[in-house]
């Protein structure tokens, strides 16, 4: 028989994804609602290393679901990489008497609850972050408010670009995957999108697009470009060289973590954060919590981190032939 939850703890860690609030709303008052003790650890792993541990109330999750960020706070932990930050972490679990812990992040987060669930703490881990860059799961909290912060900015970028007849090259974040990037530039009507997948784009061809759309009579040029491929004020000054067209580059940055979450980061991380609890309740554990084909599942964290994530061939075609 499963050994009895009496006390859940929850954490964010890595990037902070808007929704974060809304998962840990829902950890702790489903918890409470079940008679089970919450402990909210401040600063992810590293809060956890330091006992940064606090008991958290209903009360303490008020007015919070509409918050972007994460009201727990969170750092990214190289500690938590090492046998010796594991086996303190997974102590500290047995000394604040957490017998079931939430994990709110990405892959680095989920290598981390299954450790602890290796040293006998049970974990559940729920996909937190804005790149969607999670294989196992459709969905992950801070997309879908990440995204359309993006295309808010850029539809405001292209009202100045048509102004003024420019080139402008726009900069989302997306280090080592392109689904913001694919996403804003269906939404956009961009041009041109260039993915991290996508690691020899062809400079020349978008300079020729671009010379060959002026003749035709277009007087403006919308280029969306990840992170990952960077290097956007450089593409820029390349393009007004070689076209003499003004051109340029907008880096968007960091505004793209924050911002109210959108009514589907606050749903679809709430019914994620309350799952995590159920499962908890159920003597699960290394599980991750995900979206598919429209249910909300779980997998095993080593199975969900051995699976791999492309940019749907089929969405990228679609938006290269919708940029004629």
């Amino acid at each position: 028989m499963a050994k009895q939850i009496r006390t859940i703890g929850v954490l964010t860690s890595g990037g902070d994804a808007p929704g974060m609030n809304a998962a840990i709303r829902a950890v702790v008052r489903t918890a409470l609602g079940n008679g089970v003790k919450v402990r909210g650890i401040r600063r992810g792993y590293s809060g956890l290393l330091n006992e940064d541990i606090i008991d958290m109330t209903a009360r303490d999750v008020s007015d919070t679901i509409q918050r972007g960020g994460t009201i727990l706070q969170t750092a990214r932990c190289l500690d938590m990489c090492t046998e010796e930050g594991q086996q303190k972490a997974a102590a500290i679990c047995k000394k604040y008497e957490i017998d079931g812990l939430v994990v709110i992040g990405g892959d680095g987060s989920f290598k981390g609850a299954r450790a602890l669930s290796n040293l006998g703490v049970n974990t559940i881990g729920i996909p937190g972050t804005i790149d969607m860059d999670i294989a196992c799961t459709e969905y992950t909290i801070g997309f879908d408010t990440a995204v359309n912060t993006a295309m808010e900015a850029i539809d405001k970028v292209r009202d100045t670009s048509t102004s003024h007849e420019r080139c402008s090259v726009v900069e989302v974040m997306g280090r080592d995957a392109g689904y913001l990037a694919l996403w804003c530039g269906i939404a956009n009507g961009a041009e041109k999108i260039l993915l991290p997948e996508e690691h020899d784009y062809n400079e020349e061809q978008i300079i020729q697009d671009i010379t060959e759309n002026r003749k035709r009579g277009k007087k403006h040029y919308i280029i969306i470009n990840a992170e990952g491929v960077g290097d956007s004020a450089n593409l820029a000054r390349k393009i007004e060289e070689a076209t003499g067209m003004e051109t340029r580059a907008t880096i968007l940055g960091y505004m793209q973590r924050g911002g109210s979450p959108t009514a589907k980061d606050r749903v679809y991380a709430s019914i994620m954060g309350a799952k995590a609890v159920q499962l908890l309740m159920e003597g699960k554990t290394n599980r991750v919590v995900g979206y598919k084909h429209g249910e909300y599942v779980d997998f095993d964290i080593d199975e969900a981190l051995d699976m791999q994530k492309a940019i749907p061939a089929y969405q990228y075609d679609i938006a290269k032939g919708l940029s004629i």
